[in-house]
C-alpha cells in the first residue's frame, strides 16, 4: 500500500505548506487551550454554576473529535484548501457570534459548536496534507507544524489576558475571531497536491513514452483518485491495535495539566510560582516536538519503536511526578514530562500515517480522532474519581502513568504483527525467486 504513495515532494513548496500548518495548529488547538481565561468572566456574566459554564468547552472538545471523520471525508470528496478555509470561517463565526453573548444556550452553539467545528476542519486537513506533501522528512514536517500550538499557546496567555482587560470577554471573542480569519490565508497557501506539486514532480523526470509512461501516470494519481472515505478500516487488526493505543493514551494525557495547579497548590507553593509551571510545560513541550522531528527524520530508529520509547519515558515521569515536595522539585519533572509529552505528539501522526499507508491516511486520522476521543471523555473523571477515593491528587498522575504503560504494550503488540506479516511475505515470495535463478541459462536448456 505504500508503494502508491508516489514519491511525495519532501520539500519545496512543502515547507509552505509546513508553516501554514504551523499557524494552523496555534489558531486551533492553542486557543482551545487558552479558552480558559474567559471562563470565570463567562460565568460571572450570566451567574451561572462553574459545571454550566465548563460545557462550552465540553462541547468545543466534543464536536472538534466528533467532526474529524467529517472533515476527513470532505478532504477526500473535495480539497484540503477547501475544507480548511470553511473552517477558518467557522472558526470566525463562532467568536464573532459570540460576542453578542445572549444566553448560556447561545455560547454553547457559538464558542462551543461552531468553534469546535471549525477547530475540526482546519485541523485535521492541515495536519493531513503535511503528511501527503513529506515522506522521508514526514516525522519532522509534522513535529514542526505540530509545534504551532505550543509557540502560540505560550503568547496567547498574556495576550488574552490583555484583550480582556482592555475590551472585556465580548470584544475580545471577536477580535480573537478576526484573528482566526488567518486560517483561510493558510487554507489558501495549501496547495493541492494533486495539480501541482505531484504532477510537477513527476513531469520533469525521465520516463520513456508508451505504456510505460501511461502506467507512471496511473500510479502517480492512484493516492488522488482514491474518492470514498473508508469505514472499513477498523476491521484492519493494526489500525484497531493503534486505535486502542490511541484511546489509552487520551485517557493519560488530559489529566496532568488538569491536576499540576491543583498538587502545586496542595504543596504550599505560591499562586505565581505555580503558573510558571505551565509556562515551562508550554516551552518544553515546544522544544520536545522539534527535537524529536529531527532525530525521526534521521530514521536511525523505527518511528514505532521510538513512540514506544517516548510513551514510555512519559509514564516514567508521571511516577516520579508525585515524588515532588518543593517548587524545583516539580518544575523538574514537569520538565520532563512535557518534553516526553512533546516528542510522543511529534511522531504519532507518523506512525499511523506508517501503519495505514497514504492512500488511505485521510479516512485513518478522521476514524482515530473519533474514536480517540472516547479516552479523553473518560480519562479526566475517572483520574477524578481515583483522585476523590484517594483524597489525594498524586493518585491522578499514577493512574496516567499506570495507563501510558498499557498503551505501550499495544505498540509492542502492533510491531510484532507487522513484522510478523513481513516475514510472511518475503517467505511467499522465496519459492518465486527460486524457480528461475538464472533465466538465460533456463531458456538456453530448453533451445
Amino acid at each position: 500500500m505504500q508503494a502508491k504513495d508516489s514519491n511525495p515532494p519532501d520539500g519545496g513548496y512543502g515547507w509552505v505548506v509546513v508553516v501554514s500548518a504551523f499557524v494552523v495548529m496555534g489558531l486551533t488547538v492553542a486557543v482551545l487551550k487558552t479558552f480558559g481565561l474567559f471562563f470565570v468572566e463567562i460565568q460571572q456574566h450570566f451567574d451561572e454554576l462553574a459545571s454550566t459554564t465548563s460545557w462550552i468547552t465540553s462541547v468545543t472538545i466534543a464536536v472538534f473529535h466528533l467532526g474529524a471523520p467529517v472533515a476527513s471525508s470532505l478532504c477526500v470528496q473535495y480539497t484540503h484548501r477547501t475544507v480548511v478555509i470553511t473552517g477558518g470561517l467557522l472558526a470566525f463565526s463562532g467568536m464573532a457570534l459570540g460576542f453578542f453573548g445572549f444566553n448560556m444556550a447561545w455560547m454553547y452553539a457559538t464558542t462551543g459548536f461552531l468553534q469546535g467545528l471549525g477547530i475540526s476542519f482546519s485541523w485535521t486537513p492541515a495536519i493531513s496534507i503535511v503528511s501527503h506533501y513529506f515522506s522521508k522528512k514526514r516525522a519532522l514536517a509534522n513535529a514542526i507544524a505540530s509545534a504551532g500550538e505550543c509557540a502560540f499557546a505560550f503568547t496567547f496567555g498574556p495576550f488574552f489576558q490583555w484583550l480582556i482587560s482592555q475590551y472585556g470577554w465580548k470584544g475580545a471573542l471577536l477580535i480573537i475571531g478576526g484573528i482566526q480569519l488567518n486560517i483561510c490565508v493558510c487554507g489558501t497557501l495549501m496547495r493541492p497536491l494533486a495539480s501541482s506539486c505531484l504532477e510537477a514532480s513527476h513531469c520533469k523526470t525521465e520516463t520513456p513514452p508508451g505504456n510505460g509512461a501511461s502506467r507512471r501516470d496511473k500510479e502517480d494519481k492512484s493516492p488522488i483518485t482514491h474518492k470514498t472515505f473508508n469505514w472499513m478500516l477498523v476491521r484492519r487488526p493494526e489500525f484497531v491495535l493503534y486505535a486502542i493505543f490511541g484511546i489509552l493514551a487520551a485517557m493519560s494525557f488530559f489529566v496532568p495539566p488538569l491536576f499540576l495547579v491543583p498538587l502545586s497548590y496542595s504543596l504550599g507553593i505560591d499562586e505565581s510560582w505555580t503558573a510558571s509551571l505551565l509556562s515551562i510545560l508550554a516551552m518544553v513541550d515546544f522544544g520536545g516536538r522539534l527535537l524529536c522531528g529531527w532525530y525521526a527524520n534521521l530514521h536511525v530508529t523505527k518511528t514505532i519503536h521510538l513512540l514506544a520509547m517516548t510513551i514510555t519515558l512519559i509514564s516514567t515521569s508521571l511516577m516520579l511526578l508525585p515524588l515532588a515536595n518543593n517548587y524545583l522539585s516539580l518544575a523538574i519533572f514537569t520538565g520532563f514530562y512535557g518534553f516526553f509529552f512533546g516528542t510522543t505528539v511529534a511522531i504519532h501522526i507518523t506512525v499511523l500515517a506508517d501503519v495505514v499507508g497514504m492512500p488511505e491516511f485521510d479516512s485513518a486520522l478522521g476514524l482515530f480522532m473519533l474514536i480517540r476521543s472516547t479516552g479523553g471523555f473518560v480519562g479526566p473523571p475517572l483520574a477524578g474519581l481515583i483522585v476523590d477515593i484517594a483524597g489525594d491528587y498524586r493518585a491522578g498522575f499514577y493512574m496516567a502513568g499506570a495507563t501510558l504503560v498499557l498503551s505501550a504494550g499495544f505498540l509492542v503488540i502492533l510491531d510484532q504483527l507487522q513484522q510478523r506479516k513481513k516475514r510472511g511475505s518475503k517467505i511467499r515470495t522465496k519459492p518465486e525467486k527460486s524457480t528461475l535463478p538464472y533465466p538465460s541459462l533456463h531458456l538456453l536448456k530448453h533451445q
